[in-house]
Protein backbone atom coordinates (compact mmCIF):
# COMPACT_ATOMS: atom_id res chain seq x y z
CA UNK A 1 0.00 0.00 0.00
CA UNK A 2 1.14 3.46 -0.96
CA UNK A 3 0.00 6.86 -1.19
CA UNK A 4 1.03 9.29 -3.76
CA UNK A 5 1.49 12.75 -3.23
CA UNK A 6 0.30 15.38 -6.14
CA UNK A 7 3.33 16.84 -6.34
CA UNK A 8 4.52 13.42 -7.24
CA UNK A 9 5.55 12.26 -10.64
CA UNK A 10 7.56 9.19 -12.09
CA UNK A 11 9.31 10.40 -14.79
CA UNK A 12 9.85 8.33 -17.95
CA UNK A 13 13.49 7.10 -19.02
CA UNK A 14 14.60 7.83 -22.42
CA UNK A 15 14.35 5.45 -25.09
CA UNK A 16 10.77 4.98 -25.22
CA UNK A 17 10.60 2.53 -22.30
CA UNK A 18 8.77 3.55 -18.86
CA UNK A 19 10.67 3.59 -15.77
CA UNK A 20 10.08 1.27 -13.14
CA UNK A 21 8.40 3.55 -9.98
CA UNK A 22 10.11 3.97 -6.96
CA UNK A 23 8.13 1.99 -4.98
CA UNK A 24 8.28 -0.71 -7.36
CA UNK A 25 11.39 -0.68 -6.86
CA UNK A 26 11.97 0.09 -3.58
CA UNK A 27 9.25 -3.28 -2.55
CA UNK A 28 11.96 -5.44 -5.04
CA UNK A 29 14.80 -4.43 -2.37
CA UNK A 30 12.86 -4.72 0.54
CA UNK A 31 11.95 -8.40 -0.55
CA UNK A 32 15.61 -9.14 -1.86
CA UNK A 33 17.70 -9.15 1.63
CA UNK A 34 20.59 -11.35 -0.17
CA UNK A 35 21.77 -7.76 -1.66
CA UNK A 36 22.02 -5.51 1.06
CA UNK A 37 21.95 -7.90 4.35
CA UNK A 38 25.82 -7.86 4.75
CA UNK A 39 25.84 -3.83 4.31
CA UNK A 40 23.32 -3.36 7.32
CA UNK A 41 24.86 -1.43 10.47
CA UNK A 42 23.38 0.42 13.25
CA UNK A 43 24.87 3.32 14.84
CA UNK A 44 24.11 4.15 18.42
CA UNK A 45 25.03 8.21 17.82
CA UNK A 46 23.21 8.54 14.39
CA UNK A 47 20.99 6.84 11.58
CA UNK A 48 22.90 4.60 9.21
CA UNK A 49 22.47 5.06 5.34
CA UNK A 50 24.31 3.53 2.70
CA UNK A 51 24.53 3.53 -0.80
CA UNK A 52 23.51 -0.29 -2.29
CA UNK A 53 22.80 -0.04 -6.15
CA UNK A 54 22.59 2.46 -8.66
CA UNK A 55 21.16 1.56 -11.44
CA UNK A 56 19.14 3.31 -14.17
CA UNK A 57 19.53 6.68 -13.00
CA UNK A 58 18.18 5.03 -9.82
CA UNK A 59 20.19 5.37 -6.64
CA UNK A 60 18.97 2.50 -3.83
CA UNK A 61 20.07 3.66 -0.11
CA UNK A 62 19.45 1.13 2.87
CA UNK A 63 18.81 3.18 6.07
CA UNK A 64 18.80 1.96 9.76
CA UNK A 65 16.63 3.44 12.59
CA UNK A 66 17.48 2.94 16.21
CA UNK A 67 14.60 3.77 18.74
CA UNK A 68 14.55 7.48 18.85
CA UNK A 69 16.57 8.59 15.83
CA UNK A 70 15.02 10.53 12.93
CA UNK A 71 15.57 13.28 10.18
CA UNK A 72 14.86 16.54 10.72
CA UNK A 73 11.77 18.25 8.30
CA UNK A 74 14.01 17.84 5.14
CA UNK A 75 13.07 17.95 1.32
CA UNK A 76 14.89 16.14 -1.55
CA UNK A 77 15.46 18.82 -3.81
CA UNK A 78 14.47 18.28 -7.20
CA UNK A 79 14.90 14.51 -6.27
CA UNK A 80 11.95 12.16 -7.20
CA UNK A 81 11.67 8.95 -4.97
CA UNK A 82 10.28 6.35 -2.74
CA UNK A 83 10.97 4.55 0.69
CA UNK A 84 9.76 1.47 1.84
CA UNK A 85 9.74 -0.08 5.49
CA UNK A 86 11.48 -3.76 5.07
CA UNK A 87 10.78 -4.06 9.35
CA UNK A 88 9.98 -2.27 12.05
CA UNK A 89 7.60 0.76 12.31
CA UNK A 90 8.20 4.78 10.67
CA UNK A 91 6.82 8.07 11.69
CA UNK A 92 6.67 10.30 8.55
CA UNK A 93 4.99 14.03 9.49
CA UNK A 94 4.26 15.95 5.98
CA UNK A 95 3.27 19.52 6.59
CA UNK A 96 1.43 21.19 3.74
CA UNK A 97 -1.41 23.52 2.30
CA UNK A 98 -4.33 21.86 1.43
CA UNK A 99 -6.12 22.24 -1.36
CA UNK A 100 -8.35 25.01 0.45
CA UNK A 101 -5.78 27.00 1.19
CA UNK A 102 -5.07 26.03 5.13
CA UNK A 103 -1.80 24.18 6.27
CA UNK A 104 -2.36 20.47 7.57
CA UNK A 105 0.12 18.33 9.34
CA UNK A 106 -0.38 14.94 8.22
CA UNK A 107 1.19 12.05 10.38
CA UNK A 108 1.51 8.49 8.44
CA UNK A 109 2.38 5.74 10.53
CA UNK A 110 4.08 2.82 8.40
CA UNK A 111 4.69 -1.00 9.00
CA UNK A 112 6.84 -3.05 6.98
CA UNK A 113 5.89 -3.39 3.51
CA UNK A 114 4.02 0.27 3.86
CA UNK A 115 5.82 3.08 1.38
CA UNK A 116 5.91 6.49 0.74
CA UNK A 117 6.58 8.71 -2.30
CA UNK A 118 8.53 12.22 -2.70
CA UNK A 119 9.08 14.82 -5.43
CA UNK A 120 10.35 18.41 -5.82
CA UNK A 121 8.77 20.53 -3.44
CA UNK A 122 7.99 17.87 -0.42
CA UNK A 123 9.46 17.88 2.86
CA UNK A 124 9.09 15.53 5.67
CA UNK A 125 10.25 14.67 8.78
CA UNK A 126 10.57 10.73 8.90
CA UNK A 127 11.49 9.19 12.66
CA UNK A 128 11.27 5.66 14.45
CA UNK A 129 9.03 6.31 18.09
CA UNK A 130 8.68 2.76 18.00
CA UNK A 131 10.64 0.28 20.49
CA UNK A 132 12.09 -2.19 17.72
CA UNK A 133 14.91 -0.93 15.36
CA UNK A 134 13.16 0.08 11.66
CA UNK A 135 14.93 -1.10 8.61
CA UNK A 136 13.98 1.29 5.22
CA UNK A 137 14.97 0.97 1.35
CA UNK A 138 15.01 4.84 -0.61
CA UNK A 139 14.81 5.25 -4.08
CA UNK A 140 15.95 8.46 -5.74
CA UNK A 141 15.76 9.40 -8.92
CA UNK A 142 17.47 12.07 -11.19
CA UNK A 143 19.18 14.04 -8.35
CA UNK A 144 20.42 11.21 -6.51
CA UNK A 145 20.15 11.18 -2.60
CA UNK A 146 19.92 14.96 -2.10
CA UNK A 147 18.44 15.92 1.91
CA UNK A 148 18.13 19.30 2.21
CA UNK A 149 17.10 20.14 5.98
CA UNK A 150 14.08 22.56 5.58
CA UNK A 151 12.12 24.54 7.95
CA UNK A 152 8.18 24.62 6.99
CA UNK A 153 6.21 27.81 7.99
CA UNK A 154 3.33 26.64 9.86
CA UNK A 155 1.29 29.86 8.85
CA UNK A 156 1.63 29.85 4.84
CA UNK A 157 3.20 26.02 4.44
CA UNK A 158 5.79 27.71 2.66
CA UNK A 159 9.13 25.55 2.60
CA UNK A 160 12.31 27.49 3.18
CA UNK A 161 16.30 25.73 3.52
CA UNK A 162 17.18 26.23 6.91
Amino acid sequence: MFAVPENTIALPETAGRLAKHPVRIALDYAVDRDRWRTSLRYDPDHRFATLIDRTDGDEVWLLSWLPGQHAVMHDHGDAVGAFTVVSGHLTESVTRRAPAGRVVTEVHNLAQGQSRVFGPGYAHEVRNDGPDPAISIHVYRAAGRTTRPVHVDPFTAEVRPT
